[in-house]
């Protein structure tokens, strides 16, 4: 999670099974664009379609084989409260047969 990118939020996702890492993600923006100075979620309706992060469920899925991810567990992390994966990141979570989703409030992360 503290390698996320992202100016607005910060998140990180973890798949494992059988008690091993298969894949780790982070939102940020995709691989070799530039960060961004300033936030354009911020003050617009589309902001799914002013934004450039990329989720870190997706990083972390598009990071696995399938038949890896199979059966098992995403933990997802978040400085944001109730996190949860968005619709579309729900979709490719149920795809790639990630059988659980785990999120935890956390507080006073540093």
């Amino acid at each position: 999670m503290q390698r996320s990118n992202c100016l607005r939020r910060k998140y990180g996702a973890v798949i494992v099974k059988d008690d091993e890492i298969i894949a780790t993600g982070y939102n940020g923006v995709p691989r070799g664009e530039k960060h961004c100075e300033t936030c354009s979620k911020q003050n617009s309706k589309d902001y799914i379609n002013q934004c450039h992060s990329v989720h870190a469920e997706m990083n972390a899925i598009i990071s696995a084989a399938r038949r890896d991810m199979l059966g098992s567990t995403l933990y997802l992390a978040s400085d944001q409260p109730n996190a949860k994966p968005c619709d579309i990141c729900r979709r490719l979570i149920i795809n790639a047969g990630i059988a659980k989703v785990i999120t935890k409030e956390i507080k006073d992360f540093e």
